[in-house]
């Protein structure tokens, strides 16, 4: 589409969250899908911080434990309610309220308890509370990539204490705490049923992304290698409502979404300079996108929803950093806006660092800003050269100078909603992965790209704010790396990551090709096997991305049970007709179960520890003798059953995996 220009036609009217008016379920779900509510400081304010799991051990920035990852089964303390243990994950004065909860394997029974009342508001399986039809629908609840999401708010006016009756878990949860004198009318148990329309209305409109329509040909922005494009903005009054890019077929598009860079200067102040790719969330590359306030499709149309106030002008400029002419169409939808002592201009920051040694584990620095304002989100892309698990770290957000965070996390992956490294990519509303190459291989290996994006869950701060995420890798190894930072800021709210042309004129990071994993000739792939039963709760899959030399071609079948007593069955082929002489190859690790081995129902062993002594890390076993049986309806049926753990492994100590089977002739 050459000579094409975009732009957003029409007016279009935002309206934030009135401040009079008191706090309560159904304004939070207005808010959510407020776009406009987050260009300003909160009224009434409110502080947002985070519960989680993270390691206790973790003190402070220097100790020697400040990188340990023990993150789950940690919680505030065990309370006794009614006879049974109740262990809590949040408790928090009021007034507030609960954003977001998020838990890579919930357990037992989740309990809400609102304003000191004996009675909880939610009570239910913890699993179907956070997934879609528990508590509200998809997206405001889901499970995206192995990780269980509720988005749904749940006010307070005095306090709010979370708790489980099982413990063993991961769990997140975002909460807001308003200023004193806030009036807040608290959830009940009644409230979903009373405001079923208001959740579904909020659910159809969180994903509609209606700013997105009315898109047309405007500004021609021919950019040659080397140049720059501007456009002014003199309107006084105004916000930038949407803004759209399309490029016509560059001869790379990597190289082509990298080194063109998007920079926005709004009443004399720089506040937004990044790669178009990374800045519209496709990373590198092309990638389809679409979250409440990003947008990318397959034909090079790039668009974000942003609000973007000015109160005298905004400059809008492109540089091409890149040796190739890029013919691009550039629009902008612009809405009335009253400047007031609550406004603030938007911002968007990007740095990269190639080449980060994974030894010793660091803290990396997205941004850290000085002055008022609010983060509204993030996106990340990691070039990994091999194919384990790169996002072990936890993010650590300190608000206003803290010495501690107070956002501390779990795992990067947990942090953008998805659980277990999985890589498998998901879109939606908050948070998605848009790319993961390893993909492909059911492995962490090569080029990912996360996001999130905030809305009830953003975090304001009066003086500064700095995100820092671990560098926490399974591998001795260097990863490339680049992060987007959204936030809003009063004028005169600075950043210390600048612009960095050379890096964003350079092609980007590729990761080597990986090299062939372990083959156990003849086995039967535990990750293609059958499984013919398990318990209730009990999720099977292929998990990868430990290393090339652990499990046969790189994969195993990782069974996530819950407690003693659950167990999985799998179907193995016979070879033919006679008796065979079964091997089994399983997986040590630090939180894994005892089990025991059952064939075409006749007990093999009494009990298998697949707990790994030798240090916390993913092991095999070695091939674990079966015994020698007679094939049953043309294969054999293996039963794994949970019967305990090792009293050194780690919660929940009920996980294990299955790498292979051998088969071999019987004597």
């Amino acid at each position: 589409m050459p000579g094409k220009l975009l732009v957003l036609l029409g007016a279009a009217i935002l309206t934030s969250v009135s401040a009079a008016q008191v706090v309560t379920f159904e304004g939070l779900l207005e808010e959510l899908n407020d776009r406009a509510a987050l260009a300003r400081l909160p009224d009434p304010a409110y502080s947002c911080k985070q519960f989680s799991s993270y390691d206790r051990a973790s003190k402070a920035p220097g100790d020697e434990s400040w990188f340990a990852n023990a993150d789950a089964g940690q919680f505030i303390r065990v309370d006794q309610i009614n006879g049974r243990d109740e262990y809590v994950m949040m408790d928090a004065a009021g007034p507030g309220a609960v954003v977001r909860i998020w838990s890579a394997n919930p357990r037992g029974n989740l309990r809400i308890y609102i304003d000191n009342q004996p009675r909880p508001v939610v009570e239910g399986p913890m699993g179907r509370m956070l997934d879609a039809g528990g508590l509200a629908p998809s997206p405001l609840a889901a499970v995206r990539s192995r990780g269980y999401n509720l988005y749904l708010p749940i006010p307070y006016a005095q306090r709010c204490v979370i708790t489980s009756d099982e413990p063993g878990f991961y769990y997140q949860i975002n909460y807001r705490t308003y200023q004193p004198g806030t009036v807040v009318a608290s959830f009940s148990q009644s409230t979903p049923i009373e405001s079923a329309r208001a959740i579904q209305e909020a659910a159809v409109e969180l994903t509609a992304s209606n700013w997105v329509e009315g898109i047309r040909a405007a500004w021609d922005a021919r950019v040659p290698a080397g140049k720059s494009f501007e456009k002014t903005l003199n309107s006084p009054g105004q916000a930038i409502e949407s803004l759209a890019l399309s490029i016509d077929e560059p001869g790379d598009w990597e190289r082509a979404l990298r080194s063109l860079v998007l920079e926005i200067e709004f009443d004399g102040q720089t506040t937004v300079w990044a790669p178009v790719g990374d800045f519209f969330g496709s990373g590198i590359g092309l990638h389809e996108t679409s979250d409440r306030v990003r947008w990318v499709r397959e034909n090079g149309m790039l668009a974000c929803g942003w609000i973007m106030p000015y109160q005298r002008q905004a400059v809008i400029r492109l540089h091409n950093l890149g040796s190739e002419d890029l013919n691009c169409s550039l629009g902008a939808r612009t809405m009335p806006w009253t400047w007031d002592d609550r406004s603030m201009h938007f911002a968007a920051t990007w740095r990269e660092q190639r080449d980060i040694a994974t030894r010793p584990m660091k803290d990396w620095n997205y941004v850290t800003i000085s002055g008022p304002g609010v983060f509204v989100g993030d996106s990340l892309t990691v070039t990994n050269p091999v194919e384990q698990w790169w996002g072990e770290g936890d993010e650590k957000i300190y608000v206003d100078a803290e010495t501690f965070p107070s956002h501390f996390g779990t795992g990067t992956e947990d942090y953008y909603g998805y659980a277990w490294c999985c890589p498998e990519p998901f879109q939606s509303p908050m948070h998605a992965q848009v790319r993961c190459d390893g993909y492909t291989y059911n492995n962490n290996y090569g080029t990912s790209t996360v996001a999130r994006l905030r809305s009830l869950d953003a975090i304001p701060f009066e003086k500064s704010l700095r995100f820092d995420m671990e560098v926490w890798h399974w591998a001795d190894t260097k990863v490339s790396q680049s992060a987007v930072a959204y936030f809003y800021g009063r004028p005169g709210t600075i950043a210390n990551v600048k612009p960095d042309r050379s890096s964003a004129g350079l092609a980007p990071p590729q990761a080597p090709q990986l090299p062939p994993p372990l083959v156990i000739e003849a086995a039967i792939e535990g990750e293609t096997l059958e499984v013919v039963g398990k318990s209730e709760g009990v999720q099977v899959g292929p998990q990868g991305g430990f290393g090339p030399y652990i499990w046969s071609r790189g994969q195993h079948l990782w069974v996530r049970a819950n407690k003693v007593g659950d167990y999985a069955e799998v179907k193995v082929p016979a070879s033919g007709t006679d008796p065979e002489h079964l091997f089994v190859h399983l997986t040590k690790s630090w939180d894994y179960a005892t089990v025991r081995v059952s064939v075409n129902g006749a007990e093999v062993s009494p009990g298998i520890d697949l707990f790994n002594t030798a240090g916390r890390e993913v092991a095999a076993t070695g091939a674990i003798d079966l015994g020698t049986h007679e094939p049953k309806d043309h294969g054999y049926l293996v039963r794994f059953e949970v019967i305990g753990a090792n009293e050194k492994a780690d919660k929940p100590g009920t996980y294990f995996g299955i790498d292979c089977f051998e088969r071999r002739r019987a004597d």
